[in-house]
């Protein structure tokens, strides 16, 4: 078993900056894929980046490319989100997704663990 705990969201303009955290506890990190979600009100959650656990790959929804960066620190058993150039349209609760298995990346139900989310923000 795997908790995650999800951190950094907050509120941002329009082409500002934000790093999420998900720092992960009980089982092995390193033995886990990784993956970032978001789901803005009134819809489906979509998937946004994910990684594989040695952190040699990874994917990105188009709408993120170019923008978000997901990246892993095994020593701190943490996974990172950086945004930039955010837009309005990335307003969302993120959601930091693991999985020991699904190395597929996009599906949320190829994950078995996910944290509670942490609120993004972003004005026009």
């Amino acid at each position: 078993q795997v908790q995650l705990v999800e951190s950094g969201g907050g509120l941002v303009q329009a082409g500002g900056s934000l790093r999420l955290s998900c720092a992960a506890s009980g089982r092995i990190f390193s033995s886990y894929n990784m993956g970032w979600f978001r789901q803005a009100p009134g819809k489906e959650r979509e998937f946004v980046a994910s990684i594989s656990r040695s952190g040699g790959n990874t994917k990105y929804a188009d709408s993120v490319k170019g923008r978000f960066t997901i990246s892993r620190d095994t020593s701190k058993n943490t996974v990172f989100l950086q945004m930039n150039s955010l837009k309005p349209e990335d307003t969302a609760v993120y959601y930091c997704a693991a999985d020991p298995w699904y190395s597929g990346g996009s599906n949320p139900t190829g994950y078995g663990h996910w944290g509670q989310g942490t609120q993004v923000t972003v004005s026009s």
